[in-house]
């Protein structure tokens, strides 16, 4: 594939209003800004449950999939691979400023909004749930979204308690924050006993100053998002896009704050292993001295 060669590549997202279109719309204008000729073009989906298997059958090119979703799907009989590692989602609750909730077990019985049933939070939920010997349709009053936007509105109004969420920069929380939240996520002991039962789970921390009104660092549980590929994505093209996203790293990281994140070490380090990553992406990494 010539370099200069006119290659569409089809990105899939999740639904409106969720942090998946808002990091797919600066992917792709980060991207694009750098090599006009990939012409990456964002595309509404159900989120990460739909996307694994546009992509095996070739209706994408690249989507974003979260957590053990991703990890399930690169092991898969149609293997996917890793273009990019985007950014750590440590799952959490927000909650209006002026909520009496204060801990996971205060939200026990409660109406929580989940996420969209395709979304990534959704596996996350259950993980972090069953680690604390949880179910959370059955143990909490669930809610599930058509769309992701859905939900602060819900939160809001106090018509759910709690919207279930992660990472820095996710939509959902901005708007909360925006009107005055409170964040709750697993306290010392429950992280334990959730990553204990739950080693695809790591520890992670969501940044100070993440949120309005978030002075503190706060710990929690979750996984690493990734940017994964169809099974037969040209090795040529998975190159192209790997150097097109190096050379885009610093405005990426100024169109989302989550943006940051998505560096080549990042990438290399949070793949599950090296053989995971696109052949391209690995090509890329030898070049400038990062894989082997």
């Amino acid at each position: 594939m010539n370099d200069n060669e006119a290659s569409p590549v089809r990105l899939g997202t999740a639904t409106p209003g969720g942090g998946f279109p808002a990091y797919g719309a600066a992917f792709a204008a980060a991207v694009n800004a750098v090599d006009p000729g990939l012409a990456v073009t964002p595309q509404h989906t159900k989120g990460s449950a739909e996307n694994v298997p546009l992509l095996i059958a070739g209706a994408l090119d690249i989507a974003l999939v979260a957590g053990e979703t991703a990890v399930a799907a690169l092991g898969g009989p149609s293997p996917l691979t890793v273009v990019a590692a985007m950014y750590a989602t440590p799952g959490l609750f927000v909650v209006r400023a002026d909520a009496p909730w204060l801990s996971i077990s205060d939200l026990r019985g409660q109406r929580i909004a989940w996420g969209a049933r395709g979304s990534g939070f959704i596996v996350l939920a259950r993980q972090m749930t069953a680690g604390l010997g949880l179910d959370m349709e059955r143990d909490f009053a669930p809610v599930f979204l058509d769309h992701a936007g859905d939900g602060p509105a819900m939160v809001l109004d106090g018509s759910v308690a709690a919207l279930w969420g992660g990472g820095a920069g996710w939509p959902g929380f901005t708007a909360i924050a925006a009107e005055g939240a409170r964040f709750i996520a697993p306290d010392p002991g429950e992280r334990a006993r959730i990553l204990a039962a739950e080693p695809g789970l790591r520890a992670m921390e969501l940044p100070a100053d993440s949120y309005a009104g978030q002075p503190a660092p706060i710990a929690s549980v979750g996984t690493w998002s990734y940017v994964l590929a169809r099974p037969d994505l040209p090795e040529a093209l998975g190159h192209r896009l790997a150097a097109a996203l190096h050379e885009a790293g610093p405005d990426l990281a100024a169109r989302l704050p989550q943006g940051r994140e998505t560096t080549l070490a990042n990438t290399l380090a949070a793949a599950p292993s090296p053989e995971t990553l696109h052949p391209g992406v690995r090509r890329y990494l030898r070049e400038i001295g990062l894989g082997r």
